[in-house]
């Protein structure tokens, strides 16, 4: 069982940049071996080591211990990305597409690929897409932040997506009154006044309630009375007449209009029944002339009640839903919930806080929109649900950047040692290792030479090389033993006269050090590479500050 387990976490490393997913093996393993599954706790732990120590390995590593033990394996989970992104289905005119983000906070990257797919398709038809702010009031935990409306155009324009019109939903309740009342007189939905735990036992059971029998001129007068002021917050709702037997009780009688009494940021205390997502969509999708929504496969519910709705109201024109499956990243939480509670408490600084995952975040950090665009048409619209390493955005990120990111040399938590004798001198190296018409910058040789702490602490006494000058004994006070490159001797970054620098990593921490002098001759939002440590995009100079982008 074990010699299967680490064949399939090289497999499953080998697919997802590096990093096996123990569930996922376990899972394999299961499938493969019923026998296995009475011990199913015992095979997780045994799978968990083997899979730590697959993770250890290199990416190399990895992929040449699987081309020797198992190639069949390599072959089969060598599946090409689709080449692009299918057309759309049921087009007949004009393509009108939406996004509707809630403005709880800014958009993340688990935003992108609905944004994304949004836009590719209207570009590729010459369509319209348009902006709907979902602001109707939500649950007390999930509430809308006035600030969240530009955060989230600011994420968009960032991303190069073209919107033709905005629309804010709050700014709709008449509207959404206008239908609920068409809904109320075809007798298709109802004004309940049960508690909800009764309801829920109700249905639960496949029984209705007693208010499910009133005419609908009653229920118009009470939905009206809902939105006078007549019922108090939770007393009254509007419900869908939906098969109280359906398969699926959560689609039973479900509720359209509720009441909130609580402020809301734009409208104020205008309105006091707000609509569900379910119905305000319904109604949108129509009255806006949306021709074709792309949405998670986790939402064929919100389908079901659109189609419900327009069924009871004989609504002909309507959209084409098409699906895809969830997109994750590994060791990543996304929660526009959660970053505002730790925006709150101080343990992040903003919204553009290397943790915090935010567009806002990426641009900071260096990752351009055009690597952001190009990982999710990778995925195209494919129903199956995939979970990445965030490694898979940073090499789309690295392909774009490498090129034009100048060479600096950076050495973090340095320690000084001496090379006497040493005389002071100029390096002409490259500003890029690949393209000579970037120029060359200098780089000052002296006696006092700082390496990183690390570096020195693994290497003391060893002879190493400092990369692109010479070959030291590395202690306190060493001494220059040849200039040649020599194969097998490790090699160190270095810096000689430096200035203070830091990179905001993206844990939060600060990695502080010195780096050459040349890097003044940058210009604050660049992004470099320092040498050995990692891409970064310059925020300042006079002190030099960046933020680190991936390595």
């Amino acid at each position: 069982m074990l010699e299967a387990a680490r064949r399939y976490a090289l497999q499953n490393a080998v697919a997802h940049g590096g990093k096996a997913n123990a569930k996922a093996v376990v899972g394999r393993l299961l499938t493969l071996d019923a026998a296995l599954r009475p011990r199913a706790r015992e095979v997780q732990a045994e799978v968990e080591a083997v899979v730590a120590a697959v993770n250890a390995l290199t990416s190399d590593q990895q992929r040449e211990e699987l081309e020797r033990t198992a190639p069949e394996l390599l072959e089969k989970k060598a599946v090409e990305a689709p080449a692009g992104l299918p057309d759309l289905s049921g087009v007949t005119g004009p393509v009108v597409m939406r996004m509707a983000p809630y403005p709880s906070g800014p958009l993340h990257i688990g935003n992108a690929r609905m944004v994304i797919l949004n836009d590719e398709y209207v570009r590729r038809y010459g369509g319209r897409l348009v902006l709907v702010y979902d602001d109707t009031i939500g649950s007390e935990e999930k509430f809308i932040l006035p600030e969240a409306y530009d955060q989230i155009r600011e994420g968009l324009d960032w991303l190069g997506v073209r919107i033709a019109e905005v629309v804010y939903k709050s700014d709709r309740l008449p509207l959404f009154y206008e239908w609920g009342e068409r809904l109320l007189a075809s007798g298709a939905a109802y004004v309940c006044e049960c508690p909800q735990e009764r309801l829920r036992a109700l249905r639960k059971d496949g029984q209705a309630c007693e208010h499910r029998a009133r005419g609908p001129s009653e229920d118009t007068e009470r939905f009206r009375a809902m939105i006078r002021g007549d019922y108090a917050e939770g007393a009254a709702v509007v419900r869908l007449k939906t098969d109280v037997q359906h398969p699926n009780p959560a689609f039973r009688d479900r509720v359209l209009f509720r009441i909130a009494e609580r402020e809301h940021p734009r409208v104020g205390r205008r309105h006091r029944v707000w609509p569900l997502l379910e119905f305000s969509w319904a109604v949108d999708d129509h009255v806006l002339g949306i021709t074709h929504v792309v949405r998670g496969k986790d939402l064929v519910m919100e389908d079901l009640m659109e189609t419900a709705i327009w069924d009871a109201l004989g609504v002909q024109r309507r959209p084409v839903f098409i699906h895809h499956g969830l997109l994750g990243f590994r060791d990543i939480e996304l929660s526009k919930t959660a970053l505002r509670k730790q925006i709150e408490s101080g343990a992040v600084d903003g919204i553009d806080d290397p943790r915090a995952w935010t567009l806002q975040s990426l641009a900071r950090r260096g990752i351009t929109p055009e690597a952001v665009r190009s990982f999710v048409k990778a995925f195209s619209l494919s129903l199956a649900d995939v979970e990445v390493p965030v490694e898979t955005l940073y090499s789309e990120n690295r392909k774009i950047i490498d090129p034009g990111a100048d060479r600096f040399f950076f050495v973090p938590d340095p320690v000084t040692l001496r090379l006497p004798g040493t005389a002071a001198a100029t390096l002409r190296l490259p500003r890029h290792p690949d393209d000579a018409s970037r120029g060359v910058r200098e780089v000052p040789v002296s006696e006092a030479v700082a390496v990183s702490r690390l570096d020195f602490a693994a290497h003391r006494g060893e002879e190493v090389r400092l990369k692109d000058w010479c070959n030291v004994l590395l202690v306190e006070d060493g001494r220059v033993t040849s200039r040649e490159v020599k194969p097998g001797v490790p090699k160190l970054q270095w810096v000689c006269g430096g200035v203070d620098a830091s990179v905001l990593m993206p844990d939060g921490t600060e990695a502080r050090g010195l780096a050459e002098a040349a890097i003044t001759q940058a210009r604050p939002g660049q992004v470099v590479q320092f040498e050995r440590f990692g891409f970064v995009r310059l925020e300042s100079l006079g002190p030099v500050r960046a933020v680190f982008a991936h390595r």
